[in-house]
This record gives C-alpha cells, structure tokens and sequence, in this order.
C-alpha cells in the first residue's frame, strides 16, 4: 500500500505507512493513499486533511509532547461527536479515535470532511441581508438544539462534574488570571470580587459547547444554514445559560475589541438585536438566562480576559505561538473595563 503524502514540513511524527495501515483498517470504504496537508489557522489541536480515493477527511490531533492533563482532549471531542451523531445537532460524522502514538505522534481521531463556508467578521459583510439573517437564525437554532438535549439520553451523563458549574468558572478562570498577571487591572479585581458575590442559582446540566461562535461553524457552501459545529474542545456538562451568554456576548463588544458587533446597524444589515437573538433562544431552548443576563454577560467577558491575559503572558515570557500576541493579550484590560460597565448600569 503506498504512503501517505504530506505538504506539511512540521508533520514529521506521522508515520505514513502506518497511518495507511490505520486508515485502511479503520476507516469503512477507504481507498488511499492520501495526501495530507495541514489546515491553517489557530488550532490548539493540529488538524489535517486527507484527501484519497475515497473521499476527504479530517484527521484531529493532540499536540505532540508535554500538555496539562485536562487540555487538547480529543478523546472527548470524539466522544461527543459520535454521541450527537444521530441528533439534531450538525456535526461531522466521525469514524475511529486512535490512542497508539506510533500512528501520528500522539492520540487522533478521524472524521469526514464537510464542504461548507468559515466566517471570521460577525457581520458578514460580503453577504446579503437575507443570507445574514439566516445564518444568525441557524445559529439560535443549533445552539438551542444543543441546549435542550439531555445528557443521560445520548450517552453523556457522566461527561462532566456534577453541580457548581458557575462556582467553578469564576474559579477557574480567576486561577488562570492570577497565573498569568503582570501587572495589575482594577477592572479585573472588582470582576474578582463581584462574580462570586452574585452567583445565580444553579440551573439544569445540560451539555454545552464552551466556544460556540460564528468561526466554530460551518455553514453550506451556498445557503445561509450550518452544516457542522466544530471544535468541541471545551464542552462539558455546565449551565446552558452561560454557555448561550458567551455566545451571545459579541453583541457587547466592539469589533476592533473582540470581532463584536456593537455599534452596528442590526435592522439595516439583517442581523437580529441583542433582545430579539435572546428572546428566540428562550422560546427555541426553554431556558432564560434573562434574569441574570448581566452575572452571564460578566462571567463571559471575564473568561475572555483571563484567556487574553495568558496571551499576554506568553508573549512576555517569549512562548507565545503568534507574532502578535502582545497586542492580542493587551486586549484583556479593556475587556475587563467593558464589563465591569454593565455591572454599572452603563450598558
């Protein structure tokens, strides 16, 4: 069987005739070999695509070497998306997880490629108002179908801890501030104050993504619908409302701040308001964050600037990945000033 083929110079760890052998064992109906190249972009997990006589793949990998217990998880992203496979939710349908790091250098899985179309600009701007209003519609609509899964009934009962789930993101992401600061934010220690003071109460665990937004989507290569949710990385069992608030949190930020959408012309362009996106997330899910939107909102924007702090972090300490890290991490202050005003009655 011939090898697998690369274009990738940084792929050395994949073992081309073992994966072949892998694939060709794994894979129903694959015909290879395949030619393997590395998508580009921001990936904390490697991901690659092979292209054979069969068909398009994707092939997700953990990164090689030394990584904290809990992160690049693909195990759990392979079993979440075998466990949605047959439900409402679009996901890629996915084939084998491997786990012999002789394959590929490190754990992987394998899933079929799905055409569709990334957008990175929520405002979509070289789409049409009626193509923009269906992919915000589309985007109620799968996160709602996330939501209103039970997680005992596609086999994810024990796929996260039970109980505290916001106790444990204001810890969470106040550790991971703490870690990474250099010098100090007020905003950021009166959101380290204020979150665990006004904890609402805990509601239902259902399943939730942890990065749900517009460039974690695909939407079909013509009509304005999802085709596929991606990078489930961060999913686990939480509280729905606060998973929807991160999502919905980009409607708060300014697009030089956080690809947001404040300050657009929502009826002009054919997005919906802030108001009107939650309101059919209410009716579409049946959970309503309302009550405690500005906790959700607060907690969002918080986790955001204890992930960019750590940016900043790395880019002072010379590990950071991207060239610009420096003014990506710069980013966590105001952030942190964004939301430390709508605990103050300033929007």
């Amino acid at each position: 069987m011939a090898p697998a083929t690369t274009t990738d110079p940084l792929d050395g760890q994949i073992a081309p005739a073992a994966l072949e052998r892998w694939l060709a064992d794994h894979v129903q109906g694959y015909r290879g070999p395949a030619a393997l190249s590395r998508f580009a972009g921001g990936q904390s997990n490697p991901t690659f695509r092979l292209d054979a006589s069969s068909g398009s793949y994707v092939l997700r990998r953990k990164p090689i070497g030394e990584t904290l217990p809990s992160a690049h998880a693909v195990d759990r992203e392979f079993r979440v998306l075998s466990a949605l496979a047959a439900t409402d939710v679009p996901v890629p349908r996915v084939h084998a997880l491997c786990q012999d790091a002789g394959v590929a250098g490190s754990m992987f899985y394998v899933m079929d490629l799905v055409p569709g179309r990334l957008f990175w600009v929520p405002t979509l701007p070289d789409l049409t108002v009626t193509e923009r209003r269906g992919i915000f519609a589309s985007m109620n609509d799968v996160i709602a179908a996330i939501h209103r899964l039970r997680p005992q009934d596609v086999g994810l009962a024990d796929y996260g801890r039970p109980g505290d789930y916001l106790q444990r993101q204001v810890s969470r992401w106040t550790r991971q501030y703490r870690a990474a600061e250099l010098a100090p934010i007020p905003a950021m220690e009166s959101l380290i104050d204020w979150l665990p003071a006004n904890l609402p109460a805990e509601g239902e665990a259902r399943l939730v993504h942890g990065d749900y937004r517009l460039d974690n989507v695909l939407i079909h290569p013509t009509e304005p619908r999802i085709v596929a949710v991606l990078d489930w990385e961060l999913s686990t069992l939480g509280d729905p409302r606060a998973d929807f608030a991160y999502h919905a949190m980009t409607w708060r930020l300014a697009p030089q701040l956080f690809r947001g959408l404040e300050g657009s012309d929502f009826a002009a362009l054919g997005i919906p308001s802030e108001s009107d996106y939650v309101a059919d997330y209410v009716r579409k899910s049946g959970f309503d964050p309302r009550p405690d939107w500005n906790f959700f909102l607060v907690l969002s924007m918080f986790r955001i600037a204890s992930i960019l702090q750590g940016i900043a972090h790395r880019a002072v300490t010379g590990t950071a990945a991207n060239a610009d890290a420096a003014e990506v991490g710069a980013k966590a202050k105001p952030i942190a000033e964004r939301a430390l005003r709508i605990i103050e009655g300033k929007g």
